[in-house]
């Protein structure tokens, strides 16, 4: 059996559904997780991270264990707790969703720091490891949806500078081959998109998705910034600016890592705006 953490999120969702489709036993779990949210045959258990007594009865006959890093709630975890668990259990291997920042953000707590101590955690718990380090996400561009919906424009700030964003779905069936294959036992991945695209160019692709005009509409970094403020913290806030107007090399780097593991390209942003099209009509 292999158990997912963060379940109903956009890797864990695709994780889970892509093992299940090819007939392995899943439990999947997040905190408020229910059978609706897991297709036919997988089973759905209630669990927190943040508290590692509470994943003892969902590792419970495991063989691996996805392990996503928390996301916001990172620096809450006790990583050398849960994987204490998970190798009492007998668990006998964990994939580590983990972030590129480890190496690009090192000094950033909110995007390097605090994925490295979970890092450590898994290297050191006795258990077969791999880890994987995405860079962003291509589905964060569902933060656009509603203004894509509703008014049919993007707004968002650096227009022109590119980032090689990364499919979850990609990221999911690496996930699923360390799981299930042998081979990657101390390997860490780098996952990127195909190529760099910048969100005027992402804008376009969601408008092609779609069938219908979407303008663009740049933001100054004090717009941006003032507008995240609301929802993110200060240091969080400050440090996705940076990667978003000043990437570093790395940050920039298309990797061969999902083509190595796959045997095929990364998919690229069009792709996943055609996949999710109907989120932006």
């Amino acid at each position: 059996m292999i158990v997912v953490t963060g379940a109903t999120g956009n890797v864990g969702g695709a994780l889970v559904r892509t093992l299940a489709a090819d007939g392995s036993a899943v439990t999947a779990t997040s905190r408020g997780i229910t059978d609706a949210d897991v297709p036919p045959g997988v089973v759905a258990r209630q669990a927190d991270l943040t508290e590692a007594d509470s994943l003892r009865p969902v590792f419970e006959g495991a063989r691996a264990l996805f392990l996503q890093n928390g996301s916001a709630s990172a620096f809450r975890l006790d990583p050398r707790a849960i994987a204490g668990v998970a190798k009492a259990a007998g668990i006998e291997r964990i994939v580590l969703l983990s972030s590129q920042g480890v190496v690009t953000r090192p000094d950033s707590a909110s995007h390097g720091g605090v994925a490295l101590a979970i890092e450590e955690a898994v290297r050191e718990s006795g258990v077969d490891w791999t880890i994987l380090r995405p860079g962003g996400f291509a589905s964060n561009m569902y933060a656009w949806a509603e203004s894509v919906r509703t008014r049919r424009v993007v707004t968002a700030p650096f227009g022109d500078i590119g980032l090689p964003v990364v499919d979850p779905l990609d990221i999911a069936e690496v996930a699923a081959a360390a799981l299930r294959g042998d081979g990657h036992t101390g390997r860490t991945y780098e996952l990127t998109g195909s190529a760099p695209t910048t969100p005027r160019q992402r804008t376009q692709a969601i408008a092609d998705a779609i069938g219908e005009p979407v303008a663009f509409v740049e933001q100054t970094r004090d717009e941006a910034r003032a507008e995240m403020l609301r929802f993110m913290p200060e240091p969080v806030v400050d440090t996705t600016l940076a990667i978003l107007g000043e990437p570093t090399p790395g940050e920039r780097y298309v990797s061969p890592d999902v083509r190595q593991v796959l045997g095929r390209e990364p998919r690229s942003f069009a792709d996943w705006a055609r996949r999710n099209a109907d989120g932006f009509r």
